[in-house]
This record gives structure tokens, C-alpha cells and sequence, in this order.
């Protein structure tokens, strides 16, 4: 898993490393070059780099150097004389590369390119006029470490702050470049090595290699490949229930059936699902590894439900199953219980508004796993939050909540623990998503199919 760190932890490990601080800038100023580069900073295009006074607008000295030698038109416009050594070193090596430096004065209009080195996460008090007028610059921006105006912890922006297309960050990346604004205002975040490492992660993004998809055994039956039981499909809502069931089917379950007071229309909507009423249920429990209880599922048959969820052993809870009666009813009958709210779910089930810390919170209160919905999507056991980044937009759509219900709970009966289920079924989720809408728009039925395809 990625580490995300602070930006206070990052600025805690920067003051106690000990390496070459002109080395480390020289490579953080290489990276920034490079990330130009991608945009089109080369031979005879016009780049305008803004410094500021501090490290940030060293590392902005330093890239305008190793463009020049690519043989792009570069200029510094400087906010302020540089204050720390290495910033001075960095300003007196690009000025005697030939490097013309101005202040900051209005926008150039003729830029190709951006790069933003003014302040990054350092700004304090009000933005200068000067600054937030190169905000509106119509050229592509590259940001040194966070654009200026964005709060690197949360993501807020004040004031303004500078829209890039790129944002080089060092070491890690911090939860200001994931949170809140900051996916639209740092664009593509990218992470440069330029040897200071450490501190304490307050998140971790989930990687391939941290969503597993389990084999099956040779001699594998039906029956212990990974049993569910869906419980919703209420009238008015029954295909919720089938998109979960069909899902878990599709994502690798070997036995699947659906406990609806529609039983009948189940059958009809999905032949392939064997279902029954709701009361006929509680007798067959001791057949199903996992219960995933609430897609599709009205309040008005919340009460139905409660038996069969109060002596499931492992339970998804997810939409009309997000109440905190239900969830009682799970942690009390002392069943595992993974809960899957969207922010609108998480509020009625809490009181309160989510995020990445009010989920870990929730699992920690509960002693469940919390899969809080959204870009990106935060699961927690009560330990460090971990972020699912894959997916974007084209899963807003009704019905893609209960696919994931049905992938979730088909990992987690196929071997995987609570949390790793919820993470890899997440994972898969967004990439199939995401695949999906480079072909045509997603929606929960055609999402369905294409998860087969992740499933092993």
C-alpha cells in the first residue's frame, strides 16, 4: 500500500533528515523539469516559472535550469529575494545559466507553460493580489509540491488557489492532494524520490497487489466455493436485491439466493437466483457463508430482516440495511459485520457527516468495517484508513452500490477477510467502472457483466 502522510508529519520528517539539502533540492527541481516536460516544456516553447522566496521556489530555480538546457525560452518571475541557503544557491546557479529573473508582475499571456513554485503547502494569511491574478493564466500549470491557495492537509481552498495539471510532490503524498478540492486542483498528483522517507501514514492507498481475488480448489463444490444469502428486494425496489445477487454470482460466489417479500418477482427478474420469503430464511442460515442484507430493502420490512441478520455470523450491510437498528442487531447477535454507507447512508446511521476519520471512528465504536462510498472510497477496521482511488464519475450511477455489495460480500466468502474484501471488491469495482465507460455509459446491469472479467 502507498503511504499518504500529513503535510505536518512530512514538514516533521523533512526537519530531522540530515542528507544534502542542495542534492535533494537539485533532484526535486530534476522531477519538476521532467513533469514539464510531459506538458510540452520543450525546444522553443516559453516557459514562465513563479518562485517564491523559500525551498519551494528553489525547487522552481532548479527546474528552470535543467529546461533551459532542453532549449525551452525560460524566465523566473520571483515573488521575492530566495531566504534560505540552498534557495539562494539554486537562484545564483540558474542566473548564471542565463536565466533572466523579474518580479512577479501580471500574467504572461504568451506562456506554453506554468510552473508553480510560489509557496505550495507554506502559505500563511492572505494570498497577494499579484499572485491570484496568475491564477486565471490560461496556460497548462505544473505545481511544486501543492498549488498555491490549496490547504495541504485537508484539501480546503480559502481564498483561490492555482488549478495545474500537474502537482510534483516528495516523498509521499499528503492528504491535502487527495482530500477535500485537491484532486481538482493538483490534476495528476505524481510522488518524486529525492531521498527523504519515513513518517507515520495517516492513510494508505490501496494498490493491485493489496486487492487479492481468491482461487478455487480443484474438488470445489458449489456449495463451499462461497455461499450468500441477499436479503431485500423489497416491492417498488426488488432489482437492487438481483443486482447484488447477480454480482456475487458474476464476481466469483459459488451459491447465491435472494430472501425477498417478492420472491416471485425475483425469480422473474433473475431466473438464475433461487429465492424465497423472507420468513422461510432463518431456518436455511446455517447454509451461507456471508449475508448481505439491505439492497433493495424498504423500512417497512426492516423487521423481517432483523432475524435473519441478528444470526448471520458475517454480514454486509448496505443501503436499506444501514439504520442503526439493523446494525445493532448484527454486533449485538456478535456477528462480523462489514457496513457499506454512501455520505447521505453514514449520516442517518451516525448523526453526523463522514470521512476517512469518522470511519475509522465508526469501526472502532463497532468493532466493525467500515467501507464509507466515494471518490475516493475510505475502508477502516479501526486501524489507518486505506483509499481506493480506481473509479471516478461514470459509477454515479443507481444500482452500482449494490454491485458492489454483491462483489464484497462474494470475496469475503471466498476466503478474504472483512477488510480485504471490502478493499479488493472496491478496487475491482472502480477499475471494471472505469473500463466499462471508455465503451459506453455505466450502468448497474451492464457493470453486472463486466466484473466477470476481475473476478479471478
Amino acid at each position: 500500500m502507498e503511504p499518504v502522510l500529513t503535510a505536518e508529519e512530512y514538514r516533521r520528517v523533512d526537519k530531522a533528515w540530515e542528507g544534502d539539502l542542495s542534492a535533494a533540492m537539485d533532484r526535486a527541481g530534476h522531477a519538476v523539469a521532467l513533469a514539464a516536460a510531459r506538458h510540452g516544456a520543450g525546444y522553443g516553447k516559453r516557459v514562465i516559472v513563479l518562485a517564491g522566496p523559500g525551498n519551494n521556489g528553489g525547487d522552481g530555480y532548479v527546474a528552470a535550469r535543467y529546461l533551459k538546457s532542453r532549449g525551452a525560452f525560460v524566465e523566473i518571475r520571483s515573488l521575492g529575494e530566495p531566504k534560505t541557503e540552498v534557495a539562494v544557491e539554486a537562484a545564483e546557479l540558474a542566473a548564471a545559466a542565463g536565466i533572466p529573473v523579474a518580479g512577479l508582475g501580471p500574467p504572461d499571456r504568451e506562456a506554453d507553460l506554468v510552473i508553480e513554485a510560489l509557496f505550495g503547502g507554506g502559505v500563511r494569511g492572505a494570498l497577494p493580489g499579484k499572485v491570484i491574478e496568475w491564477m486565471g493564466t490560461a496556460a497548462p500549470v505544473v505545481a511544486v509540491d501543492f498549488p498555491t491557495g490549496l490547504d495541504p492537509d485537508t484539501g480546503s481552498v480559502t481564498e483561490r488557489a492555482f488549478h495545474a495539471v500537474e502537482t510534483v510532490t516528495f516523498g509521499s503524498l499528503k492528504t491535502g492532494h487527495l482530500m477535500g478540492l485537491g484532486p481538482e486542483h493538483c490534476g495528476k498528483a505524481t510522488v518524486a524520490d529525492i531521498g527523504i522517507e519515513g513518517g507515520r501514514p495517516a492513510f494508505y492507498i490501496a494498490e493491485e497487489t493489496d486487492a487479492p481475488r481468491p482461487g478455487r480448489d480443484r474438488t470445489t463444490h458449489k456449495w463451499d466455493a462461497g455461499a450468500l444469502l441477499v436479503v431485500g428486494g423489497s416491492t417498488g425496489i426488488v432489482g437492487a436485491s438481483t443486482y447484488a445477487g447477480r454480482s456475487a454470482l458474476a464476481f466469483g460466489a459459488g451459491s447465491v439466493v435472494v430472501a425477498s417479500p417478492r420472491a416471485d418477482l425475483v425469480h422473474q427478474i433473475a431466473p438464475q437466483l433461487p429465492s424465497f420469503e423472507m420468513a422461510d430464511a432463518e431456518s436455511r442460515l446455517d447454509r451461507f457463508d456471508v449475508v448481505i442484507a439491505g439492497p433493495g430493502l424498504a423500512g417497512a420490512d426492516g423487521d423481517a430482516a432483523r432475524p435473519l441478520i441478528a444470526k448471520a455470523e458475517r454480514v454486509v450491510l448496505d443501503a436499506g440495511g444501514l439504520t442503526p437498528e439493523l446494525l445493532a442487531a448484527a454486533t449485538e447477535g456478535g456477528a462480523e459485520v462489514i457496513v457499506t454507507p454512501h455520505a447521505g447512508e453514514f449520516t442517518r446511521l451516525t448523526g453526523h457527516g463522514g470521512g476517512a476519520y469518522a470511519a475509522r471512528a465508526l469501526a472502532r465504536k463497532h468493532g466493525i468495517t467500515v467501507l464509507l462510498k466515494g471518490n475516493p472510497t475510505v475502508v477502516s477496521d479501526g486501524g489507518v484508513p486505506v483509499l481506493v482511488t480506481t473509479g471516478g464519475p461514470e459509477l454515479a450511477s443507481i444500482g452500482t452500490g449494490d454491485v458492489l455489495a454483491g462483489m464484497i460480500g462474494a470475496l469475503w466468502a471466498r476466503g478474504l477477510g472483512p477488510r480485504q474484501a471490502a478493499v479488493s471488491a472496491a478496487y475491482w469495482h472502480g477499475v471494471a467502472g472505469s473500463q466499462l465507460a471508455r465503451r459506453t455509459t455505466v450502468t448497474a446491469d451492464l457493470l453486472t457483466t463486466a466484473i466477470g472479467e476481475y473476478a479471478w
